[in-house]
């Protein structure tokens, strides 16, 4: 893929990625607090739908021989640890780094001392890198992935999993449905 397929590709991807981000709300503060809190679901059906049409994409793909996966390696002090300290700063903030820049394009002022935070935050963790690299990048059991530990090509657990998603998303939608978490003043734009 050239240079220039891959910026619009990835453009398109934005555009579809961003248009959904927006109209389905996720963005808002009070969003993803309601999610955080496990008040609503919302932001929980949009990533696992988004999840589960990106697994169905790359097991096209993979299963066609048109992408190779290249998995980073799985570390486990890394993946908890950062796990734990972006999810404290998404509830802090009510935003992530996805977010934070749909919150600016709405309007939300207090989305720069957000986006300021994550940069500062970044810098940060540059300088400390050598001294953390010890603590997070080791104890991990190398390149960790579904297909490899069932011995099966990418596309058979990537489309068993998207089935294993989707009925957890209509039992979800059944438990809690997305007008209920929105209430009574939705617009019905979703």
């Amino acid at each position: 893929m050239s240079v220039m397929s891959a910026v619009l590709v990835g453009l398109a991807m934005g555009l579809v990625f961003g248009t959904a981000l927006e109209k389905s709300r996720v963005f808002e503060p009070g969003m993803i607090l309601g999610q955080m809190q496990m008040r609503n679901f919302i932001m929980l059906k949009i990533f696992l739908t988004a999840v589960a049409t990106g697994l169905v994409v790359l097991a096209v793909l993979n299963g066609f021989g048109l992408t190779n996966l290249h998995p980073k390696v799985t570390l486990f002090g890394a993946d908890i640890i950062g796990g734990l300290v972006l999810g404290t700063g998404i509830t802090l903030a009510g935003a992530c780094p996805g977010t934070v820049l749909a919150q600016l394009g709405a309007g939300y002022r207090d989305a720069w001392v957000t986006l300021a935070g994550g940069l500062a935050g970044a810098t940060t963790f540059i300088y400390l890198e050598p001294t953390l690299k010890p603590l997070l990048l080791s104890g991990g059991p190398g390149k960790l992935t579904l297909d490899g530990l069932l011995g099966m090509p990418f596309w058979a657990p990537a489309l068993g999993l998207t089935v294993l998603l989707v009925a957890g998303l209509v039992l979800l939608e059944r438990w809690r449905p997305w007008r209920d978490d929105l209430g009574a003043d939705c617009d019905g734009m979703l």
